[in-house]
């Protein structure tokens, strides 16, 4: 008789093991509710702002790049609740650039997995390519922008002003 309990013990033991293990899981990096709570009334307005605010062009002829933000209230957001320039050093905003764009451009190439309404066109950034301060600046600070928005995670870093 306890050479059938045994076996038994050690089955339930091994279903209690994977049971727990399919059903614990991590948080999920996109509707981050540490992202949603951090968001002030004011920002919160400027989220919600249907229009307003000019485009932004980022352009620099001499590397032949360009990018355009049309998403409303970012030139506010960017003028009115992101750190002021010289706040971040260049090194800083190129890697993080580089890990945010990475991440975006993987997210494009998923409609199925993403929303091909947040993540439309790949973003060609060249880690090599000397963009300038004021280029990366704008890009890092669209990129918290677009992930407080759209409360999204396009790193292991909570997006914090």
């Amino acid at each position: 008789m306890k050479t059938r309990i045994w076996p038994l013990s050690i089955l339930s033991l091994l279903c209690l093991v994977l049971y727990t293990a399919c059903h614990t899981s991590k948080p999920s990096l996109d509707n981050d509710p540490e992202i949603a709570n951090d968001i002030s009334a004011d920002e919160k307005k400027l989220f919600d702002a249907k229009e307003g605010g000019e485009e932004v062009r980022i352009a620099n002829d001499s590397v032949e790049y360009e990018i355009i933000i049309i998403d409303p209230g970012f030139n506010v957001w960017v003028n009115s609740i992101a750190r002021p320039r010289g706040y971040y050093d260049q090194t800083f905003l190129e890697n993080r650039n580089q890990l945010f764009v990475t991440e975006y451009n993987a997210r494009v190439i998923q409609p199925n997995r993403f929303s091909p309404d947040l993540y439309e066109w790949q973003i060609n950034y060249d880690r090599f390519t000397d963009y300038g301060y004021e280029v990366n600046y704008l890009l890092y600070n669209y990129f918290i922008y677009f992930q407080r928005k759209y409360n999204q995670r396009l790193s292991g870093f909570v997006p914090r002003i």
